[in-house]
């Protein structure tokens, strides 16, 4: 990725293009898994949502995966897509924005504390 492609976004936008692409080959039960995952994962994007594009990457290979199998969303998923993006967001180390001011606080707080004894 070049510069002018990393401050316009339009990698971004060429990922979403293509995420779209492949989204529109699956059945229409998939489909709308596939905007409740990126509903699910949107809190964990960071100001550019960069750093979700592998991580809807994987969620779309599970997808395609599983529609070729024959399996039904409600079996690959038990009905809770939502816990299903949670795991796969915390598994992948993203941070929410409240987890970054935790981490901030609570470093501001140790060197407080350190400065105190």
């Amino acid at each position: 990725m070049n510069f002018f492609e990393r401050v316009t976004g339009s990698d971004i936008t060429k990922a979403m293009k293509n995420f779209d692409a492949r989204v529109k080959n699956l059945p229409t039960e998939y489909q709308i898994a596939w905007t409740e995952i990126q509903n699910h994962l949107e809190p964990y994007g960071d100001f550019t949502g960069r750093n979700l594009i592998p991580i809807l990457n994987l969620a779309l290979e599970l997808l395609e995966l599983t529609s070729a199998d024959g399996q039904t969303v409600e079996e690959v998923f038990n009905h809770d897509i939502k816990s299903f993006c949670v795991a796969l967001a915390t598994n992948e180390g993203v941070k929410t924005y409240r987890d970054k001011l935790r981490e901030q606080l609570n470093r501001n707080v140790r060197k407080k504390l350190g400065e105190l004894q």
